[in-house]
């Protein structure tokens, strides 16, 4: 399987007063295309600083970080973010939509920065809504919407662009079992029938479940990975 996401002898350390706390120790891990991996392990291990990196939102202090064909790392500040908004979808565990737009426009924000019309730009938003099953629901603003809807908002957000790569932090964490197995559910169709890669953190062994890949972090490093 061709690789989308190489990590190579990745470290990460953080400045904490006088103190340099280093979060990863040397980190290697191939993500294949159209692969779901879930990251698990105990609070601090290091999880979301390691997806961080893959987002493209933290940079390594020391070694190779290479998604989508580009070492990130190398990057400008200036053409990192348009590298994000080209291959990054991002889903968190607390939504992050606006509450003033309706949901048409909360999963259009990221077509903002593109040269799409307006006309694309809804037409785009509305066919990531259907994918997500929310078509009906476009007009209506995430205080009208369960939770569940709302995380659906925010993956329709995540697709919008067509990016190849999602990052998920917890993404069913502040969900109840049958809702977050209907998210869950919706990320394996990702993956399986339109060719994303999926990077979840998760404390929840039954989300981690539905990827094929459970790569697990102890105290910064990759402890062992499992089918």
């Amino acid at each position: 399987m061709e690789s989308i996401i190489d990590l190579t002898d990745v470290h990460k350390s953080f400045v904490k007063g006088s103190e340099v706390v280093e979060v990863l120790k040397g980190i290697d891990l191939a993500i294949g295309k159209g692969e779901f991996v879930a990251l698990m392990g105990p609070s601090g291990s290091g999880k979301t600083t390691l997806l961080n990196l893959v987002g493209g939102i933290d940079r390594a202090t020391a070694g190779d970080v290479v998604v989508a064909g580009e070492d990130i790392g190398g990057l400008s500040s200036g053409d990192l973010a348009k590298w994000r908004a080209a291959n990054i979808g991002f889903v968190f565990q607390f939504y992050n939509l606006l509450p003033v737009l309706n949901a048409e426009r909360n999963v259009e924000l990221p077509l903002l920065l593109t040269k799409l019309s307006a006309k694309e730009r809804r037409r785009n938003a509305a066919t990531a809504l259907q994918v997500v099953g929310l078509a009906d629901r476009a007009r209506h603003k995430p205080g009208e919407l369960s939770g569940g809807q709302q995380q659906r908002v925010a993956i329709a957000r995540a697709i919008v662009a067509d990016a190849p790569i999602l990052v998920c932090d917890e993404p069913t964490g502040d969900l109840d079992r049958e809702t977050a197995d209907e998210i869950l559910d919706l990320l394996d169709i990702l993956s399986r029938d339109h060719g994303k890669t999926i990077v979840m953190v998760t404390h929840d062994p039954k989300a981690a479940s539905h990827a094929k890949r459970v790569a697990r972090l102890d105290k910064g490093r990759l402890t062992q990975e499992a089918a």
